[in-house]
């Protein structure tokens, strides 16, 4: 048992002392006592006599004192009033034990239901102005263009000709050879194409503009006496590494492209006219 119950089992054993007290103090008689008192029993008095006697039993003589300690029947004259003994008060607080270990964690309960969403809260305090970022990247603006020329004349042969220009205006990056006669798609995208030839009087003008080894447009003009500025325009979508170029149709037919020294009357031209990442 710890502190906290011997106090209290100390505590019980003080209120039964103050209970029990008067009644173990009284001592049971035996037989033979009772044998004796009745033996030496007098006549019963009456109550007068009675009430004399009693009076000089228990009233003190004179130049005597009341014994201390003396037993009164309480239907006796004349019996002292004691005054009530007040119960013992016990100071509950001497019972209360040291505080005991903390216990082990209990087990964690079951998660209650999702609560409602609470009102929105008030704005808070601006904040300081943050530190500059680093610099981003260079804008990304993508061109591609050409415009190329020729100063020679083309006549028709037994096979296909792919022209050759001479004269270079705008060769944005050398996306256009000028070795090969072809424009290579570097930036995917839509673009523009234009090209414009001097027709050959009592000639045909026969060519086409290709596009990875097919013919897309053609330019033609019939026989006739005079010679005429020809063109022809269009629009392609290229991927990367698609190819472009001019091809003057092969000699079944008395075709060519006039031109001189001294002027440009052959010009093929190209741009892009919007990137293919572009929205």
């Amino acid at each position: 048992m710890g502190s906290w119950g011997l106090r209290l089992v100390l505590a019980c054993c003080l209120l039964l002392a103050f209970a029990c007290g008067p009644a173990l103090g009284r001592v049971p008689q035996g037989p033979q006592e009772v044998q004796e008192q009745e033996g030496t029993k007098e006549p019963p008095l009456d109550h007068a006599e009675r009430d004399e006697e009693n009076h000089e039993k228990y009233s003190p003589r004179q130049g005597e004192e009341a014994p201390a300690s003396r037993c009164f029947r309480c239907c006796d004259p004349g019996s002292p009033v004691y005054q009530a003994i007040p119960m013992p008060q016990i100071n509950i607080t001497i019972l209360k034990g040291e505080k005991g270990d903390r216990g082990d964690r209990g087990l964690q309960g079951k998660y209650g239901k999702t609560g409602s969403v609470g009102a929105r809260g008030h704005m808070g305090p601006k904040g300081q102005k943050g530190s500059m970022g680093a610099p981003g990247d260079r804008c990304k603006n993508h061109y591609a263009a050409f415009s190329v020329g020729r100063k020679k004349p083309l006549h028709s042969n037994d096979y296909y000709q792919t022209v050759i220009f001479d004269t270079e205006f705008v060769n944005l990056y050398g996306h256009f050879n000028m070795f090969t006669g072809k424009f290579y798609c570097y930036v995917p995208g839509i673009y523009f194409f234009s090209l414009n030839v001097h027709t050959w009087n009592q000639k045909e003008t026969y060519l086409h503009i290709m596009k990875n080894g097919e013919e897309v447009v053609i330019l033609y003009a019939q026989v006739s006496d005079r010679s005429i500025m020809q063109s022809q325009s269009l629009m392609l979508e290229l991927r990367d590494q698609d190819e472009v170029w001019v091809r003057l149709f092969k000699g079944e037919r008395e075709n060519a492209i006039f031109s001189d020294e001294f002027d440009t009357y052959i010009t093929f031209s190209g741009y892009l006219v919007k990137h293919a990442l572009e929205p």
